[in-house]
């Protein structure tokens, strides 16, 4: 089965954009006639076939569309601190996205060793994990935002945060609540401050624990979001 991204599609014709069109044709070497999905992000899974393989503009007639295709009954919200090599932080949205996550926000911490991300690459990356998967909803990525900002700012009602410090902590299994939304706070390397813990807390977060062994900021991303969507049984 092959995917392609399509944020605007509408209507029975739809004329793929020249970078999907010259991987449709050239790369994948399809032909008029033979099947393919698209989908726009936002949950609509448009069954169609080629109805021109033009590698500058191929063109598909939708013959199905299934809308809300593989919603899930609950929303996974991260918001994690980027780490100092790129391709960790890529690799982890690429396999939060495989799994299923809904929304990405990057956060500047005290401890955070980068500041600045390109997000259009991390954009890329989320996008190409999405037809890989064969999913229909592209996770939103939010810019860079302070630590003190979100916390303050974050409405969801199921909110945690896992960190190294000493405390009381209790693993996600003991706490969460299946088929609630949430978001999960995760830190740098160099771990959330102790002064931002204490943030988080008074702003209604729940201290988490993510296993017994000290994990990278990429691996605590994936075991969190594994662990969401494990116990919600997807």
């Amino acid at each position: 089965m092959n995917l392609f991204y399509t944020p605007d599609i509408e209507g029975e014709y739809y004329t793929l954009s020249p970078e999907e069109s010259k991987h449709c044709v050239r790369v994948l070497r399809m032909e008029a006639g033979e099947p393919v999905v698209l989908v726009d992000g936002r949950g609509n899974w448009c069954e169609g076939v080629i109805d021109r393989a033009d590698a500058k503009g191929c063109r598909v007639r939708i013959v199905k569309t299934v809308a809300d295709y593989g919603r899930r009954s609950f929303r996974l919200h991260l918001a994690v601190a980027p780490t100092k090599n790129t391709d960790r932080i890529e690799w982890m949205l690429e396999k939060c996205t495989e799994m299923g996550i809904d929304e990405i926000t990057l956060l500047n911490t005290e401890h955070s060793e980068r500041k600045t991300v390109k997000e259009e690459r991390l954009e890329k990356v989320i996008i190409a994990a999405m037809k890989q998967s064969l999913k229909s909803f592209l996770p939103k990525l939010n810019p860079m935002v302070s630590f003190k900002e979100f916390v303050v700012a974050c409405s969801e009602s199921c909110k945690f945060i896992a960190h190294c410090h000493e405390g009381e902590k209790k693993r996600l299994d003991e706490i969460y609540i299946p088929g609630e939304d949430v978001v999960i706070l995760v830190g740098p390397e160099g771990d959330f401050s102790i002064g931002e813990v204490e943030l988080a807390e008074r702003a209604g977060f729940l201290p988490v624990t993510l296993g017994t062994s000290r994990l990278r900021t990429e691996t605590a991303g994936i075991v969190a979001c594994h662990s969401i969507n494990f116990i919600n049984k997807v």
